[in-house]
């Protein structure tokens, strides 16, 4: 048998389009007659507008129209709205009426000719306004929380136990409000052919973009086209119809015409989703040998009033370690915002903040090492419901990451470790996150020449999906990489999810997978039956598919290549198309990725700086389908990670409901001086059989989650000082 291509380091498949500008995004396509749009955003965040002049905008030369909730065409979905089926609650409509939900909120759109002709058109709409005071401070808007919909309560064994512990913390961590900040901005250029709606826009999700568009217009699916083939970063920011999207394609109903439109950098901030700022309460109570007692943890997130958006804050607590007694609520804070969207590791990466700072603590009122701390109460089976895992290797994370960490030489006492002016600290901590598989298609098509074409209606936001899919591909059906050309982000391909919650592979890699071992199949029954077949007198079971060919296993000599059974069969090409069902998370067994993160940080004496030095990471994600891509995820999971530990902060000013420091200049992340070199990640590569039949769990998500406790628990090693609430800068260690 030859090797298999899964689990090889292979170079991106489209990496060469890409470093050559070859690659179209989303603002890229050339769309014949295409003309511009330029957003004109609200400047208060609540009230409603009272006047719009638009006057001297639309006397200027080469404009076309000034679009607003004054002449904006009607959308069917705006009139009788649905509740959106990914997040509960009524979207936001664009240009539907006069009301200021948010600051930066779209009121009219300028299109013209060119891109400096809509500009200077926006910048001489006039808006006047009937303003009220927003509240944008979840701090004061604690006390109007709510309990989200369809959201329970966990609640296992007696409340409050921790309080029965001889050994109690109780603490509140709060996380910031972060952006998303993608190098490439929101934009999509539409167009109307009559009642064929053709949209290019930037999405994870083109089947589902497809099918928003759907509901909104009230087209069948065979009049909305989505396509998507390259994204520039999202990780849950471009997982949705925003207004962006829309306002391109009310613009394009209005003047009759391609209308490509175009965030600006400040128009990322509060108008296309954040990771929403937290306050959590997290109270642990165990016996003085460590064994946990009892678990409470309170968690409060942020949503817009005219949508409720739900993230995973509790599920790391849920599942995370085995504990008897467990009382975990979640309720959401109503802010003159915009909606919230997932953001990597959405929930799991904001809640293992405090649940894994408050573990680091717990271990410090006993006297224990952290490591064995979470080690006497590893969860044998999933907590939360007492299934089984469909695998866990987080022993093996321990392990292999503190033997590479050196972690049993760390001196436990805080602030004890100094290297000149530099006060040095370690940390850990654990990461839990969801994995399953949704259902998904692919569709495989031969060629005659011996290419193998696979189409997916999936998406890439840069972790390598044409890549890996090329490698389970080559594997499933017998044909060599360079031979394959996997298709993607267009909805007119089979179906597949969204490219979020870190099941991309797992679903539509198990479809891909699938479907070229079906048209193996059929390619082995092809060359048995063909005319003049040099097989006919042998056993059909005889026969194998590899490298190209299909031979006799018992003699290999006898062999046909691919291309040449399909030419003396007559047929012009082989296609099948295939459906993989889901595995639920909540299924027979709890699949859940798993991580282990070891940080080392230093710490100015003076000025209070703190640089990460070293970090090992040790992954369970299943089978790893490329050593190189993964190794990036990981190392892009560790750079975030960093960033929202202790740079990122979208600040708001609460009188104004306005986000400040709305540029890159002013919204800090990290930059390459800002990274350790020394990064060592650890796959612990078993295959988690039960998800799919690729052995692959979730890794895109897990090696953020947890990692911004691990700094900040380095950071109280080497400084004696715990900070809870993100970011942890200079001012709150002086």
């Amino acid at each position: 048998m030859p090797a298999p291509h899964i689990g090889q380091p292979r170079s991106r498949v489209d990496g060469h389009l890409k470093v050559t500008g070859q690659a179209r995004y989303a603002a890229e396509h050339a769309v014949p007659e295409c003309v511009h749009g330029v957003l004109v955003t609200s400047a208060i965040a609540t009230g409603r507008i009272t006047h719009l002049d638009t006057t001297a905008a639309a006397q200027l030369p080469g404009v076309l129209a000034i679009v607003s909730h004054l002449n904006s065409p009607k959308v069917p979905g705006y009139e009788n709205p649905q509740p959106d089926e990914r997040v509960e609650g009524q979207q936001f409509r664009v240009f539907f009426d006069d009301k200021i939900y948010y600051s930066n909120q779209p009121v009219a759109l300028a299109i013209a000719s060119t891109l400096e002709q809509a500009q200077y058109a926006a910048s001489l709409v006039r808006v006047a306004y009937e303003h009220t005071a927003p509240q944008t401070d979840i701090a004061k808007g604690l006390a109007h929380s709510y309990k989200p919909k369809k959201e329970k309560d966990h609640l296992r064994g007696q409340p409050q136990a921790y309080k029965t512990a001889p050994v109690q913390i109780a603490h509140e961590y709060q996380t910031p409000l972060q952006v998303h900040n993608p190098m490439e901005m929101h934009a999509a250029i539409a167009q109307w052919q009559g009642n064929q709606l053709t949209v290019w826009n930037k999405t994870q999700a083109p089947s589902l973009a497809q099918k928003d568009l759907m509901k909104l217009w009230a087209l069948p699916k065979e009049s909305v086209q989505v396509h998507s083939p390259f994204v520039g970063g999202a990780f849950g920011g471009a997982s949705r119809i925003w207004p962006p999207e829309m306002a391109a394609i009310l613009g394009a109903k209005v003047v009759g015409r391609p209308v490509k439109v175009v965030n600006a950098r400040e128009q990322e901030f509060n108008m296309v989703g954040y990771r929403p700022r937290s306050v959590q309460r997290v109270a642990l109570g165990a016996q003085a040998d460590g064994t946990l007692v009892g678990v409470s943890h309170e968690a409060f997130g942020m949503t817009s009033r005219y949508e409720q958006f739900t993230e995973r804050i509790l599920h790391p607590t849920k599942s995370g370690y085995r504990c008897p007694n467990a009382e975990l609520t979640y309720h959401l804070v109503p802010l003159d915002m915009s909606t919230p969207a997932w953001t990597r590791g959405p929930g799991e990466t904001t809640g293992s903040f405090a649940i894994e700072s408050a573990m680091d603590e717990l271990a410090y009122a006993l006297k224990m090492d952290p490591l064995a701390l979470r080690l006497k109460n590893f969860a044998e089976t999933d907590p939360e419901n007492d299934k089984p895992w469909s695998s866990n290797y987080l022993r093996e994370c321990y392990a292999q990451g503190a033997e590479k960490f050196n972690w049993s030489q760390r001196n436990p006492t805080p602030g004890a470790t100094r290297d000149g002016d530099w006060l040095v600290g370690q940390g850990m901590a654990m990461g839990i996150y969801h994995a399953s598989r949704a259902k998904a298609s692919a569709r495989a098509r031969l060629l005659p020449d011996g290419t193998l074409v696979v189409q997916s209606a999936t998406a890439d936001v840069g972790p390598g999906t044409a890549t890996v899919m090329t490698q389970i591909a080559a594997d499933a059906s017998g044909v060599a990489p360079e031979n394959i050309r996997f298709e993607l982000g267009d909805a007119a391909f089979p179906e597949a999810p969204g490219q979020f919650g870190s099941h991309t592979v797992a679903s539509v890699g198990a479809a891909v997978h699938d479907t070229c071992a079906a048209l193996r199949q059929q390619l082995i029954n092809l060359a048995f039956s063909m005319p003049g077949s040099p097989f006919a007198h042998a056993k059909l079971i005889d026969l194998v598919a590899e490298g190209g060919s299909v031979r006799l296993a018992s003699h290999p000599a006898t062999s046909r290549a691919y291309g040449d059974v399909l030419r003396q069969a007559g047929q012009p090409a082989l296609e099948v198309m295939h459906e993989s069902p889901e595995v639920p998370e909540k299924g027979e067994k709890s699949g859940k990725s798993f991580c282990a993160s070891f940080v080392e940080v230093r710490v100015h004496v003076h000025t209070r700086e703190v640089r990460v030095s070293r970090v090992v990471s040790a992954i369970d994600a299943g089978r790893i389908m490329n050593h190189k891509t993964a190794r990036s995820q990981v190392y892009g999971a560790i750079t975030w990670g960093l960033g929202l530990a202790l740079m990122e902060d979208a600040v708001l000013d609460h009188r104004f409901g306005r986000i400040t420091n709305h540029d890159l200049a002013n919204y800090h992340v990290p930059v390459n001086a800002d990274i350790p070199t020394a990064i060592d990640v650890i796959f612990i590569d078993k295959p988690d059989d039960y998800l799919d039949p690729i052995g692959a769990k979730g890794l895109g998500e897990i090696g953020i989650v947890g990692f911004s406790a691990a700094i900040a628990n380095a950071v109280y090693h080497a400084t004696g000082k715990r900070v809870r609430d993100l970011p942890i800068t200079p001012d709150k260690l002086l």
